[in-house]
């Protein structure tokens, strides 16, 4: 069997040894004689598997006691509806748009209140981060409900760096594509949320964590709100009001123990930085290739670059596909090409991209 080096975006890349215990699970969980694919969410056995996959992730983001963690389903974008149905208790928020998704998080929200663009990188094409100062001096005025941000933002390349300012005002992150790739301070967060599809398992579960304190008088806006997207009723009931994806959290908790396996974060992150270091060193050398993120944005998990030429860059894609690397056609928005280095994709096959990138600049010398 051979496997192909995996740089998409998500569906990603999974820890190997991940799969091969899943698979070797397959039929038979924990002497059950059964599948966890066939087990009930109210058993005893799977109680302990999503009660374990919980606190193997409060230990690698040390999340304190005052925060609820919630396995949930509808990927992210659910969430972009869920968080303003919780938590827009005077319906006006900030949201800082930088790309893609903080963007339709934004539209999301303004269906509910006001969903205030406080910054914005829309006048660059997203190639940065915006100025933060004005995030600064609009939560300062006590008079929002939280302040949204998109911390890395897959399509275009680039991620925050430093946090914004928000004093009192809880600061709410889709973390989506960087969660578990780096240490997180969860106290300078009211809330973060995360697709798993990246860095904590398969497509399906939603991860989300936030301070007790803002959901505990239920949602914002109870009159509308699902009863399923309820954070209080959710968290009151360990993520299972209704049966959640079971399989989707079991898989999550066997990454949460590989990267633990690995020595935690601190070590994830250093992992991380290496190989997108190696493949921003290429493009700064580079005269065929350029990286399309600012130098002071570039994302540790989503590298994008480009040639001048659609048509060469479509012929790049071909050529990485012939000797076994998939996944590095840029999103459709955008173009280009672009490098998901999540923690499942191992140095030697950033230096297989790197080595595939130096040959088709020969080819075209």
């Amino acid at each position: 069997m051979t496997r192909v080096y995996n740089f998409s975006a998500g569906p990603a890349a999974l820890p190997e040894n991940v799969l091969r215990e899943a698979q070797s699970e397959m039929l038979d969980y924990a002497g059950s004689g059964m599948s966890i694919l066939e087990m009930s969410h109210r058993s005893a056995t799977y109680q302990q598997v999503i009660d374990s996959t919980e606190a193997t992730l409060r230990r690698l983001l040390n999340i304190p006691d005052t925060y609820r963690v919630l396995f949930l389903q509808g990927g992210a974008t659910l969430q972009f509806a869920g968080i303003p149905l919780n938590l827009m208790r005077t319906k006006r928020a900030g949201y800082v748009v930088s790309g893609q998704f903080s963007g339709l998080a934004q539209r999301e929200a303004q269906k509910y209140g006001t969903a205030e663009v406080l910054a914005t990188s829309e006048d660059t094409h997203f190639d940065r981060i915006p100025d933060l100062n004005p995030v600064a001096e609009r939560a300062a005025s006590g008079e929002l409900d939280y302040v949204h941000i998109c911390q890395n933002n897959t399509i275009f390349g680039t991620m925050f760096h430093e946090l914004p300012t928000c004093g009192d005002t809880p600061l709410v992150a889709d973390v989506s594509s960087c969660f578990l790739s780096m240490p997180l301070d969860i106290e300078r967060y009211g809330l973060i949320y995360a697709g798993a599809q990246k860095n904590a398992g398969p497509a399906g579960v939603t991860v989300v964590i936030v301070r007790e304190d803002l959901i505990e008088n239920g949602p914002a806006l109870a009159d509308i709100c699902p009863t399923y997207m309820g954070y209080k009723l959710q968290a009151s009931k360990g993520s299972m009001y209704n049966t959640p994806n079971t399989f989707g959290i079991y898989l999550c908790g066997k990454v949460f123990s590989w990267i633990e396996e690995q020595g935690g974060l601190a070590v994830i992150e250093k992992r991380n930085c290496a190989k997108a270091e190696l493949l921003y060193e290429l493009l700064g050398n580079s005269s065929l290739f350029h990286g399309t993120a600012q130098c002071a944005s570039r994302s540790i998990a989503n590298v994008t670059f480009r040639t001048n030429d659609p048509e060469l860059d479509a012929r790049f894609v071909a050529f990485a596909r012939e000797r076994g690397i998939e996944g590095v056609k840029g999103h459709r928005v955008v173009g280009g090409m672009r490098a998901s280095i999540y923690n499942a994709v191992s140095m030697e096959a950033v230096k297989a991209l790197a080595a595939c990138m130096r040959e088709f600049e020969e080819t075209q010398a």
